[in-house]
């Protein structure tokens, strides 16, 4: 159904342009950075901070905003109500144990994937990974095998209208090599990404279909890279990655 103009708040849309501009690279936010990367006006950035502060959504130390625990009720809500999270997760807690390494489902939202829920076996990244974190989609083996589910000419838009940042000297930050590894990853099926999104770190991953053949999103196990061999790798967690996958396509709406 088309939503008329005058039907729609341009403030809540501002503000929530707002608290998306909080992420793990920008956790705090001058008035300034935050106008820039919204493209709001500072006024406007300035006026929006200052609610979310008010209301105890940000901390304000006189400079520098940041996100408190209470925004966590805006997405906590909805993964509560998503049924994904709550079929995926024994799996997947039988999962890591089988294998002894950590996995994770994620969806897609446009350019980025949104981890729904994780069975943690270790710490393999940087930064702390849970239910509702977000990461590129472009270089995440996770990413990739949604990305490679969609129509080529959407998904060459989609890493167009982004910029595409080299998080690793092996990152592939170019569009026509990215849509070559697509190809790639719908032929065979998965996709396996050796320390792309971060230096030290290697990931399998397969997709996630409903029982109309749908992609919904995507299963993957996260290791310490090792001089053991990507193939190694591969055909190590492969396998139960799959077996895993077919079971669910079988409860899966």
């Amino acid at each position: 159904m088309a939503i008329k103009q005058n039907d729609m708040m341009g403030g809540l849309a501002k503000g929530l342009r707002v608290i998306e501009a909080f992420t793990a690279e920008t956790p705090r936010l001058s008035i300034s950075q935050t106008a820039d990367i919204t493209g709001l006006d500072r006024a406007t950035a300035r006026r929006c901070l200052l609610t979310l502060a008010e209301h105890g959504y940000c901390a304000y130390d006189g400079k520098f905003f940041t996100v408190t625990p209470r925004v966590l009720r805006l997405g906590t809500g909805c993964l509560a109500s998503m049924p994904l999270p709550r079929i995926v997760q024994p799996w997947l807690d039988q999962l890591s144990e089988k294998i002894g390494q950590s996995t994770s489902v994620a969806i897609l939202d446009d350019a980025e994937i949104v981890y729904v829920a994780r069975a943690a076996q270790r710490r393999v990244m940087s930064i702390a990974l849970m239910p509702g974190s977000r990461l590129p989609a472009y270089c995440t083996s996770l990413g990739r095998v949604m990305l490679a589910a969609l129509a080529e000419h959407h998904v060459r838009d989609m890493l167009s209208g982004h910029p595409l940042q080299a998080r690793t000297l092996r990152t592939l930050d170019d569009v026509d090599a990215i849509m070559a590894e697509l190809e790639l990853v719908r032929k065979q099926g998965y996709a396996a990404v050796d320390q792309e999104v971060e230096q030290g770190l290697r990931s399998v991953a397969v997709p996630l279909k409903n029982a109309r053949g749908i992609v919904i999103g995507a299963l993957n196990t996260g290791l310490a890279a090792s001089p053991e061999p990507m193939a190694q790798v591969i055909e190590t967690y492969l396998p139960s990655l799959l077996q895993v996958s077919r079971e669910l396509q079988g409860v899966l709406a």
